[in-house]
């Protein structure tokens, strides 16, 4: 399973040195995000590290989900109730369509929320510090701590499945 973990870099100079080293290690850029202020993503983060500021898709897998399950549990109930005439096909359908409602509905609510990583290190962004984040395997994130320390970035207490993995 792929796992997010996140750093704290104080400069863009520390920022630099850590994404050389994960290069390094093999860790292409899609699997590395960063994380600023507005001003500081603006003038100094190269446009494929930003990191969307939204929780959209994880609400979105969420949505999906839930969404699914219920539906699916609507869609058995219904068939149980004869008069109704609900076939598991029709289940089935009623499921579908509670996935999409689902995905659709937290899809809509996460892209109005910050991201949780913006959440949890909101006071570390606000003061103008940049927050690494890398996804990869969990085995690989042991081994790439201490390479990253070495950089001059902080690993900081997040761990956390990576959306998309």
């Amino acid at each position: 399973m792929i796992e997010r973990r996140v750093y704290l870099a104080r400069d863009i100079e520390t920022v630099r040195k850590a994404l050389a080293l994960l290069r390094g290690e093999g860790i292409g850029d899609d699997a590395v995000s960063l994380v600023a202020r507005s001003d500081i993503e603006l003038e100094r983060i190269a446009d494929r590290h930003k990191q969307a500021d939204t929780d959209f898709i994880p609400a979105a897998v969420r949505g999906a989900g839930v969404g699914g399950a219920t539906g699916l549990l609507a869609g058995l109930a219904a068939t149980v109730i004869t008069p109704l005439g609900v076939t598991l096909a029709g289940a089935a359908l009623v499921a579908a369509v509670g996935a999409a409602v689902g995905t659709w509905a937290s899809a809509l609510m996460g892209s109005s929320l910050p991201d949780p990583v913006r959440q949890r290190f909101d006071d570390e962004i606000a003061a103008g510090r940049i927050l690494v984040l890398v996804d990869a395997p969990a085995q690989e994130q042991e081994h790439l701590r201490p390479v990253l320390e070495t950089s001059g970035v902080q690993a900081l207490d997040y761990a956390a499945p990576a959306a998309m993995s």
